[in-house]
């Protein structure tokens, strides 16, 4: 770094950094409900390029983050929740891709649980943007996202315990895939929605 930089340093909006990331997360989710609705190979093409959004979107944060001297919050938090935020489309990919490899038709359980995340994300979303302004708003948001997250996996123990009852061996197996993807991601939710709840603890 040089003088220049270190006295004059160049203006990175971390917030609008982060809330961009968690839309295009969001949009991700969004169209993983769509995806699961109507499980098709082009629906699927749009859940991956959500994700390559999204990476993207992390890509360029991480670049300004460790150009940056000063940030305005924990710069490990930044991170964290830039990392915890991609997980949650990540695995909405890894599912699209297993139902497609697996042939793994739609079903109740699955609405429901890709509903829940889509909620969960756009909880997120808002508490980031609040974060800025109205750490209050920033609470309520977390608080909803993390009742999404309980209703998920609520969901995910019904699907699981429907489906030990089939004697299908193989079905077992493939549903089981992406069920446990889909509660992994509703735990990165949770982990995202931890980690704003400690950013706004160190600011207020």
């Amino acid at each position: 770094m040089g003088l220049r930089q270190l006295f004059f340093p160049k203006k990175r909006d971390f917030y609008k950094m982060l809330s961009d990331h968690a839309e295009r997360t969001e949009e991700g989710m969004r169209l993983l409900h769509e995806f699961v609705t109507d499980p098709t190979a082009e629906r699927g093409k749009r859940v991956e390029d959500a994700e390559n959004e999204a990476d993207e979107a992390r890509r360029r944060l991480v670049l300004e983050l460790n150009d940056s001297f000063v940030t305005p919050m924990d710069r490990e938090d930044i991170f964290a929740l830039s990392r915890s935020v991609d997980d949650m489309v990540d695995y909405a990919k890894t599912s699209v891709e297993e139902m497609l490899l697996f042939k793994v038709g739609s079903n109740e359980h699955l609405r429901k649980i890709s509903e829940g995340l889509y909620t969960m994300s756009k909880e997120i979303t808002l508490a980031i943007k609040s974060l800025r302004n109205n750490m209050a708003d920033a609470n309520e948001h977390i608080i909803r996202a993390k009742k999404s997250e309980n209703y998920v996996e609520h969901r995910y123990r019904e699907a699981l315990a429907e489906l030990f009852n089939s004697n299908d061996f193989t079905y077992v197996l493939k549903h089981r895939e992406v069920y446990r993807h889909l509660s992994n991601a509703a735990d990165r939710g949770d982990h995202s929605a931890d980690i704003i709840s400690d950013i706004i603890v160190k600011m207020t």
